[in-house]
């Protein structure tokens, strides 16, 4: 029988891995990183690009991007970052981009994704396109693509949306499949379940630009009979309607300037 493993080493294993990042404009890369509390611990650009960054226990390294690489595909390069708990990162952010910005960026490059309460992960989409994942180390392992077998119509579909935004990071596909749901399933639907759907598919909107989805959406949650009970329950799904309202406004102002 043939032993594959490795041989002993005669050192400890203190191995550290710090991924080296595309970059295509160090400028912006700096001021992204830097409003997020990111320590700068090394900067060149001649004769070559370098830049190390680090927050808390990890560091990200960039350097130049290659030839024909386009931020908007959002592929340029990655990092998982495991850590114990994500909210405390995505509230650190948070409050950084307010500081810095007026505003969490949710939408367009740079930004952050989302964050629910007991969510296991969220990302930074820097300047250059990088994703940079933060998850909780103990994250199930089994995720049902597709959604949960235990559900059914709308409520299944937004948990399918659900693992496709959070899971893949593809919000294309995940407003694609709740555009589908809310058409084939909305009619019919509990109440809870299609105020759901569309305060996801708000955010989405958010993420991916799309001002004329964010105003149709908008127009559908107001003519939706909701009682008092029913608002209590879906204070926090109506919240998204809010943030909707105040980018539609930023994005209207943007637009007149």
């Amino acid at each position: 029988m043939t032993n594959n493993a490795p041989p002993p080493f005669a050192t400890e294993r203190k191995e550290t891995t710090i991924p080296l990042l595309p970059c295509v404009s160090p400028e912006d890369t700096l001021a992204f990183y830097q409003a997020l509390g990111f320590q700068v611990t090394y900067e060149m650009t001649r004769p070559y690009l370098y830049l190390a960054l680090r927050f808390r226990g990890f560091e990200l390294h960039f350097g130049k991007a290659p030839k024909g690489l386009d931020p908007k595909e959002e592929s340029s390069g990655g990092c998982l970052v495991l850590v114990d708990a994500v909210e405390p990162y995505h509230r650190a952010f948070t409050e950084a981009m307010r500081a810095k910005y007026g505003k969490v960026l949710a939408s367009g490059k740079p930004r952050m994704t989302r964050f629910r309460p007991g969510q296991s992960r969220f990302s930074l989409i820097d300047p250059s396109g990088n994703n940079i994942l933060f998850i909780r180390r103990d994250e199930p392992e089994e995720v049902e693509y597709g959604g949960s077998k235990a559900l059914a119509g709308l409520a299944k579909a937004l948990d399918n949306a659900r693992i496709l935004r959070d899971f893949k990071n593809d919000d294309r596909a995940a407003a694609r499949v709740l555009d589908k749901a809310l058409a084939k399933y909305g009619a019919e639907a509990p109440v809870v379940d299609r105020v759901q759907a569309m305060a996801a598919r708000m955010e989405l909107a958010i993420a991916m630009d799309d001002a004329a989805m964010g105003q149709a959406l908008r127009e559908q949650l107001q003519a939706l009979p909701l009682s008092d009970e029913e608002r209590d329950r879906l204070s926090e799904e109506l919240k998204a309607a809010e943030r909707l309202e105040q980018w539609l406004a930023r994005a209207a102002a943007t637009r007149q300037a």
